[in-house]
């Protein structure tokens, strides 16, 4: 797994880097580089952790 989603638990914010769209998302699993997310305008997606760094929201 990239960096930083090593780090990501459930609960935390993070945002797709390539699809700015989908809004902010809240982690709801990370298990094995696997990181389900939903999204405010995409819904649930699982994304594969080792190809995709998604960004940590700090703030809304």
């Amino acid at each position: 797994m990239r960096g930083m989603n090593s780090l990501l638990e459930p609960g935390m914010l993070v945002r797709h880097p390539q699809q700015e769209d989908w809004g902010i998302g809240q982690v709801q699993s990370n298990i094995d580089g696997r990181i389900t997310v939903n999204f405010q305008h995409e819904g649930k997606v699982v994304i594969d952790g080792t190809r995709v760094e998604l960004r940590m929201v700090l703030d809304t």
